[in-house]
């Protein structure tokens, strides 16, 4: 460098590489779902998803509604001893996948955190926002009200298609949860209604995925 240069530059001004200033250092976003939190959802979908699909199957071999029963494309098993294996199969991951979900969320805190507190005049308004296109989603990290009721709702009816499947599938042995719920025959009505209603929640949560994307990638990578 010429001394012209260097008189351009006083020595007070002149940083070396090695005195140059660090370049700021970015933050990983905040962790929204934890392994454990992702491991069981994934494990509860699948699962419900092959309980559905081969149940469906199972319907049709003695449908509770006379005049509806299930387009055979639509059911898994090709027959009803192969859905009852996969039935069977499936229920176990269900089981596991569901239950470690419920422990995990009660003893960490994280059911009261993510879904309380909840009101009728929180998801009235949030449903109004929703319905109005004003429901922001720019904090995945919180649940909105309606978000809240409709995963409580999800939880409730897993609860009653595993207490209604046990009083169909050992009728004798959980006798007690039969007759609560009026018999075998009302037992599978019950089956029925709570798995139709986890289908419908299953298609609201899809489309509300692809609305807001990201939730899938907090899904997925936690963040």
């Amino acid at each position: 460098m010429s001394s012209e240069t260097e008189s351009a530059y006083p020595e007070g001004d002149r940083m070396s590489d090695a005195g140059r200033a660090p370049a700021p250092h970015r933050a990983k976003p905040a962790l929204i779902n934890p392994v454990w939190v992702r491991l069981t959802h994934w494990g509860t979908a699948l699962a419900v998803i092959l309980m559905v699909l081969s149940g469906w199957r199972i319907y049709d071999a003695s449908p509770v509604f006379a005049n509806f029963t299930i387009p055979p494309g639509w059911t898994l098993g090709g027959w009803l001893g192969g859905a009852l294996q996969w039935h069977f199969a499936a229920m176990w991951l269900l089981f596991a996948s569901f239950v470690s979900y419920l422990l995990l969320n009660l003893f960490s805190g994280r059911l009261f955190r993510k879904f309380f507190p909840l009101s009728p005049k929180a998801v009235l308004s949030d449903l109004f926002k929703a319905l109005t296109g004003k429901l922001g989603h720019d904090d995945l990290s919180h649940f909105n009200a309606v978000q809240k009721l409709a995963y409580l709702s999800a939880i409730l009816a897993l609860i009653v298609i595993i207490l209604s499947g046990l009083a169909i599938w050992k009728s004798v042995q959980f006798s007690v949860l039969r007759d609560l719920m009026g018999g075998y025959d009302n037992a599978r009505v019950v089956h029925f209604c709570a798995m139709a209603f986890l289908v419908l929640f299953f298609v609201v949560h899809v489309v509300m995925v692809a609305l807001v994307p990201r939730s899938l990638l907090t899904m997925l990578r936690g963040r």
